[in-house]
């Protein structure tokens, strides 16, 4: 395609993709919280790694006690045999021990384990020990005041952790979150980073080579712009998925390889904060940049008559120039074992000197609330990326991040298996659609250029 029919290229924008692909996992960047370098941000919040070595200092504390009440009337050993071989629930306080163990063992699991942002387990082991050391005091037959220490302290030590994760961690953790949204947000506003790329007249009344017309809507009349507060939150949520996309891309040296096929695609995970794992389809393909902006980007409806992976995809709302709002089916995955979702994704679509970007998120629709019939997948901040080759203009760099929660109860290593062999089928896909659509492209391309030589 030659510089003048570039610009019209991007009058198409308004038939813009959809499609977050037909899956996306929930994936993550190690990335800053906008404002910070990557190596600042960590995986386990500061307020949270004080907690988890608060309740390691609990198990440490409880059986340092433990052996000192030992030491106390008899030798060590002595002690020793009677609490633990000749165990008796009255007279013995191994069990205390035991039971720091157990929230030991509970809490790190689930705060440091699974990061769990919820106070349920902490509820379930301090109820436990609370009723357990009640019991106990009230049982037991020890005259010595010193003799309490252990039940008490272990009671006081219970109660503050719970104290500690419900007022410190769990809020501290909700604040640095809506910071975090705040500054995505305030960079969002601050740069609509490529409004200027492509000026607003530029942007309607495709060439019929590139889209068919009739599939525009034409009733919206020249440059459509976002107007209700609904339109706006759309927009928004365009903006913010397209901001961490952009995020995504440029912290390439922090993708964790996973697997590769003997196509040369290569699939990356990344941890992102709030958003958990997205994979990273990143291949080279042997066709102009155009090519695949028109049949990945431009045209999602289109998409279903070639990409198995999804099964439907319609466009439920054009905001404005270059945002959609778009339903999509994805087929099932893992040979049937992860059956079909239903997807609703805004999508913002944008065109850079060197690249074509389309950037969506999950979001809701009044035209397709939940049904019965799929379970109703949820995708994080992902899309399709083009990037041109500066050397050679008949290849160029297809990236496809993918962030989605699929919702049910699916193992994760089942999920993970069944993403990337998604996007490795998707790959096929559409290189054999690029092959089809190749012929009449390259005579479209050849006639240009003859009719330039006469």
């Amino acid at each position: 395609m030659h510089g003048g029919a570039y610009g019209e290229l991007g009058g198409s924008l308004p038939a813009i993709a959809s499609l977050n692909a037909s899956y996306s996992t929930s994936m993550s960047i190690p990335s800053p919280y906008l404002l910070t370098p990557p190596a600042e941000r960590k995986k386990i919040s500061d307020v949270r790694r004080t907690f988890c070595l608060f309740v390691t200092f609990d198990l440490l504390f409880i059986t340092l006690l433990w052996i000192i009440e030992l030491n106390i009337s008899n030798s060590l050993w002595e002690s020793l045999e009677n609490e633990v071989v000749h165990y008796n629930f009255k007279s013995s306080f191994f069990d205390i021990t035991l039971l720091a163990l157990f929230r030991f063992l509970c809490l790190q699991v689930a705060y440091a384990g699974f990061r769990l942002r919820h106070w349920w387990v902490i509820a379930i082991t301090t109820l436990v020990t609370t009723i357990f050391l009640v019991v106990k005091v009230i049982i037991s037959n020890k005259q010595n005041a010193f003799d309490y220490v252990l039940p008490i302290t272990s009671f006081v030590v219970a109660w503050l952790e719970t104290w500690f994760l419900d007022f410190k961690v769990l809020p501290q953790e909700v604040d640095d979150e809506r910071a975090y949204v705040a500054a995505v947000n305030a960079a969002c506003e601050r740069a609509p980073i490529y409004s200027h790329a492509v000026s607003d007249g530029q942007f309607y009344s495709p060439p019929e080579s590139v889209a068919d017309s009739d599939e525009e809507p034409d009733e919206e009349g020249p440059g459509r712009r976002a107007i209700t507060a609904q339109e706006k939150e759309y927009v928004r949520q365009g903006y913010e998925a397209m901001s961490v996309v952009e995020q995504i891309l440029a912290q390439e040296e922090n993708w964790k390889f996973e697997k590769h096929n003997e196509m040369g695609d290569s699939v990356y995970t990344l941890e992102v904060p709030f958003h958990g794992k997205t994979f990273i389809l990143k291949t080279l393909m042997q066709c102009p940049a155009e090519l695949v902006y028109q049949e990945v980007i431009l045209q999602p409806e289109k998409m279903v008559q070639w990409n198995k992976t999804v099964s439907v995809c319609q466009i439920l709302q054009r905001v404005d120039d270059n945002t959609l709002v778009s339903y999509d089916v994805s087929a099932g995955a893992a040979g049937g074992v992860v059956s079909a979702r239903d997807f609703v994704n805004v999508r913002r679509v944008e065109r850079k000197r060197d690249c074509y970007l389309s950037a969506g998120i999950a979001t809701n629709h009044d035209a397709k609330p939940p049904s019965n019939r799929y379970v109703r997948g949820e995708n994080g901040p992902g899309g399709f990326v083009v990037l041109k080759s500066s050397s050679n203009p008949s290849i160029c760099t297809f990236i496809w991040v993918l962030n989605t929660d699929l919702k049910g109860r699916l193992p994760r290593y089942l999920i993970h298996q069944s993403l990337a062999a998604t996007m490795f089928e998707f790959m096929s896909h559409l290189r054999q659609r690029i092959t089809d659509v190749r012929p009449s492209h390259r005579s479209h391309h050849h006639h240009h250029h003859h009719h330039s030589q006469n």
